[in-house]
């Protein structure tokens, strides 16, 4: 009688973890979660982070221009 229990907590740990595992939303690539963050902006702000990313990619990477 134990194992019958054991073996039917088993298949609901099992189950419950495939459950969660097919609910994840698979990751999204960085560039496409900003732009859906950016399309959720008002278009003031939107043209704020737009100007923004503009200035970064102007200065370069080590922030001394091009």
């Amino acid at each position: 009688m134990n194992w019958a229990v054991a073996v039917v907590v088993a298949v609901a740990v099992v189950g419950a973890g495939v459950g969660v595992a097919r609910r994840r939303r698979r990751s999204e690539s960085g560039m496409r979660s900003f732009r859906r963050h950016l399309d959720a902006l008002s278009p003031e702000a939107r043209r704020e982070v737009a100007d923004r990313v503009r200035k970064s990619l102007d200065d370069g990477p080590d922030g001394k221009g091009r």
